[in-house]
C-alpha cells in the first residue's frame, strides 16, 4: 500500500506558479461519421500572467481598444484625422470650421 505524500503547496501557490511560468494546453477534436470529417476543433490555450505573456512576445491587448483606453484614444484620433482628410480645404472666405 502506497501512501501519497501530502503536498504543502496551497492553491494560491500553485496558481502563482502557473501564472509565473505559463501553461499551454493544446489539442485537436475531430468528429467524423463513416470516414467523413464533419467537424474539427483545434484548441490552443495559453494561461499566464500578463507580464509573463509580454515577456514571451504576446501583447495583443495593448492595441485592443476594448482592453486599453490609450489604444481607444489612438483609434479615435486616427478616425478623426481620416475624416478631416476627407473634408474639402477651407476656401479662405473667413469661414471657420
Amino acid at each position: 500500500m502506497t501512501r501519497l505524500a501530502a503536498s504543502s503547496d496551497s492553491l494560491a501557490d500553485i496558481l502563482e506558479r502557473v501564472l509565473d511560468k505559463g501553461v499551454v494546453i493544446a489539442g485537436d477534436i475531430g468528429v467524423s461519421v463513416v470516414d467523413v470529417e464533419l467537424l474539427t476543433l483545434r484548441i490552443r490555450l495559453f494561461i499566464a500572467s500578463a507580464q509573463t505573456a509580454r515577456e514571451m512576445g504576446m501583447d495583443w491587448w495593448t492595441n485592443d481598444p476594448f482592453f486599453s483606453p490609450n489604444a481607444q484614444r489612438e483609434e479615435l484620433a486616427a478616425r478623426v484625422a481620416e475624416l478631416e482628410a476627407r473634408l474639402p480645404a477651407p476656401s479662405g472666405t473667413g469661414e471657420q470650421r
